[in-house]
């Protein structure tokens, strides 16, 4: 970055409008505006300097804080629109969830569902917005931080008249005894914890820079934040899956690489007695009894490494734990959740081969519904087999049979039936409540005879590294928040200039707290209280109208 001299001596980077030692105007800028613009002390920022290459223009583009507020605009709008429905993790995994949106919110859901927005929060383009207001942050800082940084560090006591008159608060005033009004002055600065620098005879008092500081911190902890945001979509960093688990089976755990597995030995619910006192009325309105907890006895299984390539190991348990609400087990960064339950789903369903004229029956077929075999031989030339296999069943919009999922709440068969009176087979439509002979009547039939069901628990796998992101970028965004909300950077200037005291005073904020600490300063010292020019302007306009 090229520079110039000041009449001071010192270096000012190109666009500098305000020397940062001693404050003089830069050549055009003298008389600009009446006052001086303090918010980066006058200082050159690289996207005000710099406009001309591909990268300063991008460096231009993000550093502005409109595109900053727009980009947040965005962000928060779209985040708005994720939250009008619910987004697909919070639906029940065991439904199409294009089939729900529709059916569940009409053709808004269908709509919903079609742009993407179920998944909002995890899409590229919402990745590329929180990416994108990242880099806005992080740029627009450091444009600023570093040449307000340099100007703070590098200012002179002495400042030139033009940078003291064109401060908001200003005045001059004729003392007779000079080194007296200033050391009493510097006593009393003193006492309201200004540190006090001096040079040729002249005062600067300050306080509170660190209040600078207070947005940057901000900055820093938003970024850390979006960081963390941003981590929970990295394979590893955040894990959030729903797993099923019935009664007597084991399963593997999502997201451990088979690692880890999870058996349910037993699922318990507690209801409330119908007599409580306290849960009376709730049952009452509910119209049935309420859950008081519900648990599953889950055993946690780790698979032995053996070492060999494409050979599978023992699982062996490590752990055993009656999960609850509020209570997970927990191993390894994982911890599993206890959310939720079916009772009495179906397992299993029997029937028996019968003749229909006879009712005689032959064996019988127990029908795995997670798991059905395709073919079922009873014996002495009869045989069972299944065509199709529909284990929740509905005709969709074209009047075809067809499932909503795998799971079994509607299990519908189309048996083929193989006797020896009717080696060509026969067929038959077998469902809850349903038996129906569709190509024509048959001599057999299927004739339903016993149900199993299991108890089914749902468990959360959770694992979140990203949370330390989270809650460090929290914490430091309200340091920030608060250094720069409850303290205030002031600075007073006490000058000999032509015989008389020139004081000037800056603030970022609360300019009435700052001329109270001046009064306080110059009392019984002779010089006269300066004025606070934006009031005098204000008052001036009021009499001339």
């Amino acid at each position: 970055m090229s520079k110039f001299t000041c009449e001071c001596g010192h270096k000012n980077p190109r666009g500098t409008f305000v020397c940062e030692s001693c404050g003089k105007p830069v050549e055009g800028n003298e008389q600009k505006e009446q006052l001086l613009d303090m918010k980066y002390e006058g200082v050159a920022r690289r996207s005000q300097t710099y406009t001309t290459t591909f990268i300063d223009k991008i460096w231009m583009f993000f550093s502005s804080v409109k595109v900053g507020i727009w980009i947040i605009v965005v962000t928060l709008v779209a985040s708005a629109i994720g939250t009008i429905y619910p987004q697909e993790m919070y639906i029940p995994p065991t439904v199409n969830p294009a089939n729900h949106y529709a059916d569940e919110y009409g053709l808004m859901g269908q709509l919903y569902y079609q742009l993407g927005f179920h998944n909002l929060y995890s899409s590229w383009w919402y990745m590329l917005l929180i990416a994108a207001l990242g880099v806005s942050i992080f740029i627009a800082s450091v444009d600023r931080f570093f040449p307000l940084y340099r100007a703070l560090k590098t200012q002179r006591v002495t400042r030139h008249e033009n940078f003291l008159k064109r401060q908001r608060v200003y005045g001059t005033s004729a003392v007779d005894d000079i080194d007296r009004s200033f050391d009493l002055a510097k006593e009393k600065l003193k006492e309201k914890k200004y540190n006090i620098s001096e040079e040729n005879g002249n005062i600067v008092a300050e306080k509170g820079r660190f209040a600078r500081w207070g947005p940057y911190i901000n900055h820093i902890g938003l970024i850390i934040f979006l960081i963390g945001c941003m981590l929970r979509y990295f394979p590893g960093m955040y894990v959030d899956e729903h797993m099923w688990i019935r009664e007597g089976e084991t399963t593997v755990v999502p997201s451990t690489g088979g690692k880890y597995h999870v058996g349910n030995e037993e699922f318990l619910i507690e209801l409330y007695d119908e007599d409580d006192e306290v849960f009376k009325e709730a049952m009452q309105r509910a119209g049935g009894p309420v859950v008081k907890t519900y648990q599953t006895d889950a055993v946690l299984y780790e698979r032995e490494d053996t070492g060999a390539v494409g050979s599978e190991g023992e699982l062996i348990e490590v752990d055993r734990k009656k999960i609850r609400v509020n209570d997970p087990m927990k191993f390894d960064s994982f911890a599993l959740y206890q959310v939720d339950y079916k009772l009495h789903e179906l397992n299993t369903m029997s029937f028996t081969l019968e003749n229909k004229e006879t009712s005689e029956t032959f064996g019988r077929v127990d029908i795995d519904l997670f798991n059905p075999r395709s073919v079922y031989d009873l014996g002495n030339g009869y045989r069972i087999e299944i065509r199709e296999y529909f284990p929740d069943y509905f005709m969709n919009s074209s009047n075809i049979p067809t499932t909503r999922s795998q799971i079994p709440d509607n299990p519908v068969f189309i048996f083929e039936m193989y006797t020896p009176e009717t080696p060509e087979g026969e067929v038959s439509f077998v469902g809850i409540r349903t038996n129906l002979e569709p190509v024509g009547e048959n001599n057999y039939k299927m004739t339903f005879v016993d149900v199993e069901t299991k108890h089914v628990t749902a468990l959360i796998v959770r694992k979140d590294h990203t949370l330390p992101f989270l809650i460090i970028g929290g914490i430091i965004f309200m340091i920030g928040l608060v250094q720069g909300s409850y303290w205030a950077h002031r600075r007073i200037w006490l000058q000999r200039i032509d015989g008389k005291v020139w004081v000037a005073g800056h603030t970022n904020k609360n300019y009435l707290a700052l001329r109270k600490d001046i009064e306080f300063a110059i009392a019984d010292t002779g010089i006269s209280t300066p004025i606070d020019q934006v009031e005098e302007e204000e008052i001036t306009k009021d009499k001339n109208n």
